[in-house]
């Protein structure tokens, strides 16, 4: 099953995903979530999937410095006009969509 990881070259839960990912024998294809992500696809499809309050980064640095106008922004907007509010990685699976690398996206996949 080819996964898809979405995320941050410099982003450590990124890398531990993509080691462990590989470790157990996956195929998977690292995509930059900044500089090679049709965010206009994606985000809209993500959204969907996992919902705003999984997807949306609330603990970054990114959204602490965003004004109260700003956090009211519809979140499809507010992820494609600031890709690192999004919680990464954004793994795509036999099509699912698995945000975070917490111990239930790595039952899931591992």
């Amino acid at each position: 099953m080819p996964l898809t990881l979405y995320g941050l070259k410099n982003c450590d839960t990124c890398k531990k995903a993509l080691k462990a990912l590989e470790a157990a024998g996956k195929t998977v294809t690292f995509i930059d979530i900044r500089a090679d992500t049709d965010l206009e696809i994606c985000v809209p499809a993500w959204l969907q999937a996992a919902g705003a309050e999984a997807l949306i980064n609330k603990r970054s640095t990114t959204w602490r410095n965003l004004s109260e106008q700003d956090r009211a922004t519809e979140p499809a907007a507010l992820l494609m006009a600031n890709p690192t509010l999004i919680k990464r990685p954004v793994i795509e699976a036999n099509g699912s969509v698995h945000v975070g690398w917490t111990k239930d996206v790595q039952v899931a996949l591992l």
